[in-house]
């Protein structure tokens, strides 16, 4: 399994094996020899391998004579600006592409029974219509400019895994993460920011955001491995709300001063079109169809009280 960025995730919720009755060797990849302890201390056999190596990880796949294999290839932890958005996400947007394709032929080659892959919802979504988008509904057929290349490497990832012969492909779209280990977390980069007000609502601050809990998010992966048919899922909350309501929220539960407000042509020179375009006109994504063929429930119906939960056990363990 490609399940590096999960594998915290993964292994808190092991016992999700046991329900789904599977006997579970997990082999994570990851480019770097020093995290193969970690990995190894949460369970999973580790494998170093560099993604965008064909034949490397088409040998490894096939070595570890895998079921499932699980796509969570990114490569965002020097993401800086939004601006530029489609320069920061170069590297991600390959694995999107050339390592989605490698992966597929690895999970045909070791004759896999079920390929999933990480995709994303919320600003992919068609900025027209109502506010929360399902599976069905189309993509923004004219994104900004610095978000079309994203835009089309997750369109060929969804493609690719769908139509794939021999396999059973499931792409799950995942909301904006918070909890443990992202941006939104106890010392995360955005509620740092939220708390020193370095996190602005531009213009109408209309743009409906749609988020989930990294534990939940992990949960509906470790469904997909043996539920549900081929095709798009949005894993996403039940609670799909604007900027203007979530981020004030999230800085009253850290006890910050509420997010300033600016003009948007404040925030095209500071966040780009791009960042206008999440805080101002992006739709929300609705999760019916994970919850009916997955059977999949999300702890934290709603980030009101994921936010409160999550900041509440994070100071309890920084005491």
């Amino acid at each position: 399994m490609s399940c590096q960025d999960f594998a915290p995730q993964l292994a808190r919720t092991t016992s999700e094996f046991r329900c789904l009755s599977l006997t579970a060797i997990v082999v994570a990849t990851t480019r770097h020899q020093t995290k193969t302890k970690d990995l190894r201390l949460l369970g999973a056999e580790p494998v170093v391998v560099d993604a965008l190596d064909r034949a490397a990880v088409v040998d490894a796949v096939v070595s570890a004579s895998t079921d499932v294999v699980i796509h969570q290839l990114t490569g965002l932890s020097n993401f800086r600006n939004l601006k530029k958005l489609d320069e920061e996400l170069a590297l991600t947007n390959r694995l999107r592409t050339e390592g989605t394709k490698f992966l597929l032929e690895a999970a045909q080659a070791a004759r896999a029974r079920r390929f999933i892959a990480q995709s994303f919802t919320g600003w992919p979504n068609a900025r027209e219509g109502g506010p929360v988008k399902t599976e069905n509904d189309p993509l923004d057929s004219n994104p900004p400019e610095s978000m079309a290349r994203t835009l089309a490497a997750i369109r060929q990832l969804e493609t690719m895994v769908v139509s794939a012969r021999n396999l059973e492909g499931v792409a799950l779209r995942y909301g904006a993460f918070y909890g443990p280990g992202t941006q939104i977390s106890p010392g995360g980069q955005i509620v740092e920011m939220v708390r020193k007000r370095m996190f602005p609502i531009f213009g109408t601050g209309a743009g409906v955001w749609s988020l989930v809990h990294i534990d939940d998010a992990a949960h509906a992966t470790l469904l997909a491995m043996e539920r549900g048919p081929s095709g798009i899922y949005n894993i996403v909350d039940d609670d799909a709300a604007p900027a203007s309501v979530w981020l004030p929220a999230l800085a009253e539960v850290i006890g910050a001063k509420p997010p300033r407000h600016l003009p948007a042509w404040t925030g095209r020179l500071i966040i780009g079109e791009a960042g206008i375009s999440m805080m101002t006109q992006i739709r929300g994504s609705s999760n019916a169809k994970a919850k009916r063929l997955l059977d999949w429930k999300p702890t934290y119906t709603s980030w009101r009280d994921g936010f409160r939960r999550m900041l509440l056990e994070g100071g309890r363990e920084a005491a």
